[in-house]
């Protein structure tokens, strides 16, 4: 199929951009990669008449470190993410977690921010967010507003973002002392999107008990989600395989989980349950090596 029709806008720099979804309001779209926009534009789901494409605003590249804070620009692509030596040193999980995006011509042309800004409930980003607790920037001629991660996804599709707004930079918080990450992922056998995704952050004290886990979850749910429970009922254990497969499993079945055609629901709770053990396993070894 083909998009209804629209204007396209380039703007060559930040504050032009911003100018333009300014003044075009909701009936403009920013493009970023494009992978997810102009698929659902095909389809006619979304009918922007207004597109911006943000391709010449080279303010909104790049990675950095900036005190104990990873800084990553929204337009920055998955394989620069994926291939960032700074990334591969203090974020080795977020790294893994960008090379198993989709195919190598997504990598290459998809962006963090268009992810992010698009709430895809089976995208890989969003399990990482909940879990590294990110903090998105958003930047309108108003000012720029923090959003952290657990305050960015409003329902299906749909985040803090305002119409007004463009999401600029990612600003991740470095792990400190014993702490580790990892994330895993069970990829659609078509798509490559998860059926479920797991990311964990554990950190540990000197006798090797868990002293911090966040937990974040994605692909079974209509939104990316928290494993509050399960971070409640580790915290201050042992990470024994024992509890970390009763947390595992009583914190898949605390979730809205609906069957599909690849899994039915029972199937999909199973291979949560199992997913997240496995992520708070992996990430607890490495934590304690």
């Amino acid at each position: 199929m083909y998009p209804a029709s629209f204007e396209y806008h380039r703007p060559n720099d930040l504050s032009a951009a911003l100018r333009l979804i300014e003044t075009l309001g909701e009936d403009a779209k920013c493009l970023a990669g494009g992978h997810s926009l102009i698929p659902a534009m095909k389809l006619r789901l979304v009918q922007p008449a207004h597109l911006i494409d943000l391709g010449k605003v080279e303010a909104l590249r790049g990675i950095s470190l900036e005190g104990d804070e990873l800084v990553i620009g929204a337009m920055t692509t998955h394989w620069q993410v994926e291939s960032s030596r700074i990334v591969q040193q203090e974020l080795p999980s977020l790294a893994g977690a960008a090379s198993v995006i989709a195919d190598p011509q997504v990598r290459n042309r998809g962006t963090i921010g268009g992810s992010l800004a698009y709430a895809d409930p089976a995208a890989d980003y969003p399990a990482n967010m909940l879990a590294l607790d990110w903090t998105m920037v958003c930047t309108s001629l108003a000012g720029t507003r923090h959003i952290p991660a657990d305050e960015w996804f409003i329902s299906l599709l749909t985040t803090s973002l305002r119409p007004n707004e463009i999401l600029t930079q990612i600003r991740i918080p470095l792990p400190k002392g014993r702490t580790a990450a990892r994330y895993v992922k069970v990829p659609h056998p078509a798509s490559r999107l998860a059926m479920v995704g797991v990311a964990v952050l554990v950190t540990v004290g000197e006798n090797r008990s868990c002293t911090l886990i966040r937990i974040g979850i994605t692909g079974p749910c209509e939104t990316a989600q928290r494993g509050f429970a399960a971070e409640a009922a580790l915290k201050g254990t042992a990470l024994t395989h024992m509890e970390i497969d009763a947390a595992a499993r009583a914190l898949s079945d605390s979730l809205d989980i609906q069957g599909d055609l690849i899994l039915d629901e029972e199937a999909k709770r199973h291979l949560c349950a199992l997913t997240v053990a496995r992520a708070v396993r992996e990430a607890a070894a490495l934590a304690c090596a």
